[in-house]
């Protein structure tokens, strides 16, 4: 068993507190991914994890084994950074072995684990190249291998393909998934990219300024944002926000700004209930562009709003509108069929049921 517990880890540089009280149980097996934008602390503590790093308060733990201070090479994990890290003067074959080496195993395993991981990889016909010959994707996979030779407890991922294209990223998030199916090892991941968080995560941790402000499966942080900075962070595009007030109006709750007039769901409008201190209670409204469509005959009055259309994004498989009610900006997701231009007036219609509030204040959800 490989489960890897943090209990109120902080991290300090000189005053400047980056990690706060993060506490975490990642299960044994598990693929957990740590997502959030620049300085929010994530690779910060994956290093910590990994003993690159010092702990300023907290415990890690590995196999309920205290590790705080026991060193990197002692702690049976395996990193795979972002820049590769791989030795030019060395084959490929020699980049997989030096961590066997420097830990004396014998000759014959060394060549042995070098071929089991090589084929896993698909790059046997490599092993006696040098790294300038090889393509950022083979390099990937050489700092793959070399991981992967360690039979580690856990691997660590510090963003491994931020330096790849667009195409080969999602060729390599894929080749991932299923390397992890197929070693069944506690698998630590850091990316500021939420697509790449949602598709390959088990579970995701999103973090913002040294807080983790969730953890659950990708469709849950979907579904059930805890606040507006995860609705907000995952989903692409992003959610949109109005700013609205709301109140009761003939045993209804109504959502209300500029050009905007929703009547809440019945579920939706029992929570708003609950915080709602008289008419023009402030609140933010969330619905996201995949769940906006062109209004038609069958839509409710209640869902629909009118917009103007600002800037019309046509890619293929669906056009991104984005337009504007109010001062609210919309962006919508709607059928590549529909035929529509730049500054023309649109009606949308929302899904009630897929509706959000926030807290304007705390930014919690309703």
């Amino acid at each position: 068993m490989a489960e890897v517990t943090l209990s109120k880890l902080n991290k300090f540089f000189d005053t400047t507190h980056v990690v706060k009280d993060v506490d975490l149980q990642i299960r044994d097996k598990e693929f957990m991914v740590f997502v959030g934008p620049s300085g929010c602390g994530k690779t910060t503590t994956l290093r910590m994890i990994a003993g690159l790093e010092a702990v300023s308060s907290g415990d890690i733990r590995i196999e309920d084994n205290l590790v705080n201070e026991v060193p990197p090479m002692d702690r049976d994990i395996a990193m795979v950074f972002q820049n590769y890290a791989l030795y030019p003067h060395m084959s490929v074959a020699s980049n997989m072995a030096f961590g066997l080496k420097m830990r004396k195993f014998p000759r014959d395993q060394i060549e042995e684990r070098i071929k089991r991981a090589a084929t896993i990889l698909g790059i046997e016909n490599l092993l006696a190249r040098k790294p300038r010959q090889l393509s950022g994707g083979q390099r990937q996979r050489v700092a793959l291998g070399r991981a992967i030779v360690r039979d580690p407890k856990v691997f660590l991922f510090d963003e491994p393909l931020s330096n790849l294209d667009a195409k080969l990223r999602v060729q390599m998030r894929v080749e991932l998934k299923k390397l992890h199916e197929r070693l069944a090892v506690t698998s630590i991941y850091v990316t500021h990219d939420q697509v790449e968080a949602m598709t390959l995560g088990d579970r995701v941790v999103v973090m913002k300024d040294g807080w983790v402000q969730q953890v659950g499966e990708p469709l849950e942080l979907y579904n059930q944002p805890a606040n507006r900075f995860v609705a907000g962070f995952i989903g692409s595009p992003a959610m949109n926000f109005a700013e609205v007030t709301l109140a009761d109006q003939g045993g209804k709750v109504v959502a209300e700004a500029q050009g905007l007039r929703i009547v809440l769901p019945d579920e939706l409008a029992a929570r708003a209930r609950t915080k709602m201190n008289g008419a023009g209670t402030p609140a933010t409204l969330g619905i996201r562009p995949e769940d906006l469509h062109v209004a038609g005959a069958a839509d409710s009055a209640d869902h629909c709003f009118d917009v103007n259309v600002e800037v019309v994004e046509q890619l293929g498989s669906e056009i991104l509108l984005d337009s504007r009610v109010g001062s609210a900006l919309m962006v919508a997701s709607i059928d590549p069929a529909v035929k529509v231009r730049a500054h023309d007036k649109l009606r949308l219609a929302l899904k009630p049921e897929r509706l959000h509030l926030f807290d304007p204040q705390t930014e919690m959800a309703y």
